[in-house]
This record gives structure tokens, sequence and C-alpha cells, in this order.
């Protein structure tokens, strides 16, 4: 059972080793798990689990190898069984004559069954084979007898038979492919760095400075800059219309970003790149920057990050005042030419989930004009739009 779990990860993709393996059978041997379904769980997942975005496939394995009860637990959440019916009036004590004639009723079969009676008990039962009860030989219950069943509210382990033990689990789906918290964007985002030491000489050079107190024979303090990441950023937001439902998705993205880079500009625009900018919604109609001048100001060896979900239009994309905004003398399309042939690095990340691209005819001109350079805005996705930048 416990090999079959460990292929099961690999074939999940999970990437866990040998030895990782070899670690969980020893806190096994060990007696780490306490003889709980829960305890082997963490156990098992701090033993096998290295990186987070695996919680869920190893969550999905696990409930599937050890027949857990992920389809059940919203029944059972639901299902409030009051304390009196499971307080212990008596032990079930049998023969081993009459253990054997108790039949399992299989996994499948006793799921059903406890859904069916959840929703048909309606007071305490002791003793008995069909209800949820105490003292008797139903899958249900507490201090009794099965030869496979569910325990509820039974303080600890007896005949170790019970297929899961009632308690609830938290679990949090973070998954490579799920939407981001400014916590894992900031993870993803590191995957761009380039660090520098660059201005004022500001932190403590120990080594330097142990190295020169020793070579003087007296202290000879060394002063350098901190090591900042040197990457220069440029970021465009679609902001308004369709990307309001984004905006708090957006707006993680952007606070992780501004922590994460010393080096970062940005501006907002509307469904498509113009000839102008702005940096204030409120002043976006008479505060506005040229983009020529975005062209002009910043090196070509910015990394630039468009931000949309590219729906619009696809006049507003491909022709002359197309925009729903103004009169734009040139189509959208060629400004974007203009600032990826300025810009070597340049991408465009996608709130909207990536099974829809192909839903929107104006989302495939745009993933074409980025010679496919789009990318979601989940784990997976950001990573690889900075392994592209970093390119």
């Amino acid at each position: 059972m416990f090999l079959q779990f460990f292929t099961s990860l690999r074939d999940a993709q999970v990437p866990v080793t040998l030895r990782e393996y070899l670690t969980l059978m020893e806190a096994l041997d060990a007696d780490l798990a306490d003889y709980t379904v829960e305890n082997f769980y963490y156990l098992s997942r701090a033993s096998l689990v290295k990186d987070e975005r695996n919680l869920d496939k190893f969550d999905r394995v696990f409930g599937t190898v050890f027949k857990g009860l992920e389809n059940l637990l919203d029944a059972m959440e639901k299902a409030e069984i009051p304390e009196e019916w499971l307080k212990k009036l008596a032990e079930k004590y049998l023969t081993e004559e009459e253990k054997k004639q108790i039949e399992a009723m299989g996994w499948d079969k006793l799921m059903e069954t406890l859904k069916k009676r959840l929703e048909e008990q309606k007071g305490r039962h002791q003793g008995g084979s069909k209800w949820i009860g105490t003292a008797g030989t139903s899958p249900f219950g507490a201090h009794g007898y099965n030869p496979e069943g569910v325990r509820i509210g039974q303080e600890k382990n007896r005949n170790n038979r019970a297929v899961k033990v009632w308690d609830k689990r938290e679990f949090k789906d973070l998954d490579g492919n799920v939407e981001l918290g400014i916590r894992n964007i900031k993870v993803a985002l590191r995957r761009l760095r380039k660090f520098a030491r660059t201005g004022a000489p500001d932190e403590l050079d120990l080594d330097t400075t142990i190295r020169e107190t020793a070579n003087h024979g007296y202290l000879d303090v060394h002063m350098r800059p901190e090591r900042r990441n040197a990457v220069k950023l440029l970021v465009f937001f679609d902001i308004g219309g369709s990307m309001d439902m984004h905006i708090e998705q957006v707006e993680e993205l952007f606070s992780a970003a501004k922590s994460e880079f010393k080096h970062m500009e940005y501006f907002y625009f509307h469904n498509c790149l113009y000839e102008g900018v702005w940096k204030q919604n409120k002043r976006r109609f008479t505060d506005r920057t040229p983009t020529w001048d975005v062209l002009h100001k910043y090196p070509h060896d910015y990394k630039i990050v468009f931000v949309g979900d590219a729906s619009m239009s696809p006049y507003e994309i491909m022709v002359p005042g197309g925009s729903v905004e103004h009169v734009n003398e040139e189509p959208g399309s060629v400004w974007l030419d203009r600032i990826i042939r300025t810009y070597p690095h340049a991408v465009w990340l996608n709130p909207v989930q990536q099974k829809h691209w192909d839903y929107s005819e104006s989302t495939t001109i745009i993933k074409r004009i980025f010679a496919g350079r789009m990318y979601p805005i989940t784990i997976e996705g950001l990573e690889a739009a900075m392994k592209e930048l970093t390119h």
C-alpha cells in the first residue's frame, strides 16, 4: 500500500525521491503517526512534499490511495451529530466467531450508506447494526465493532479497523494552476533577479573586515553597498472595463512587484496601447504621457510586462480609429510592435483562465503579436514569464 502511494505520487508529477520515501518508512517504524489517519497524513506530507504548489496534488493522491473522504466531507460537515448520541454507554464485545459473521461493506457502499444514514437518522442509537451509534455492529459510530467502518466520536482506536477517522481537515488548493496571493506572487517574481551592489556603502562587509583586521593587526572596518535586485521593470496595466472583475488579482500582482523590484516603472492604458499612457486614472484625459516619450526615456534593457485580459474588439487592435475612447491615428498593433522591437524582453500576463483564451479573437491577436509570450497569472504562468524575461 505504501509503495503504491509512492508510485502514485510520482505518476501525479509530485517530485518524491526514494530517500524521502525511506524517511517516511523510518518515521512510521518509530510510531510517529500514532496509528491515526490524520497524523499519518501530516507526517507523510511533511516527509514527501517539498514545494507548496504540490500540496493539492498530494491531497488528491492521498485521498485516492487511502480512500479519503474528499467527496464526502461536505455532507459530513453539514451534518451536526449531537454529542449525546455518541457518549460511551457500553462496550461491544464479540467472540471471534461473531466477528467473522459481520460482513464488510466495501468502500463505495460504506460511503453511500453513511450519507444515507446522516439524512435519515433522527435520534441517538445504541447497539444494533444500522444506525450511527454506540456499542453495536454498525459501520458508523463508537465503541462497537465492524471490520470496516467510520469511527465517529471515539477518543482513540480500539480495533484498528476504521477506514476513516471523523476529523475535519482543512486543505488548501495550492496547485500550480491556481490564482495567486501576494506571497506566492513574490516567490514567482524572484526568478527574475540579477543582484548587484550599487549605491552608498552602508552595509557592513563582515568577511572583508575580518580579513583586513587580521592582516593589519587592528580593527579595520569595511562597508559595502547593499545587494539589490538590479533588474529594471516597466509594467503596463490595462485598467477599466472588463478588467474591473480582475482588479483584486492585479492589485496583488502590483503590490508584490513593487516590493520585489527597486527599479520599477508603471503606466496605465485601456484595452490596447496607443499613443498615450497615464499614471493617475482620475487624470487620464488631462495628464497623459506620450508613448513615444516612454520609448525614448527607458533604455532597451528594461523588462516589459503587459497586464491585461486582452478582451476587446479586434478593431481596437488592428484599425486606425478603432479605440473606444478616442480617434487613434495609428492602430494599437503598431504601438505594441514598437514596444516589442524596442525592448527584446516583453511578455503579456493575462488574468483570464488560459482555457478561455481561444474563445476571444482579440486575445489570439495579442498573443500572436507577442509571439506566443502570453502567460496566465498563476504560479506556473508567472514563473514561465519570468524565465522568458531572463533569456
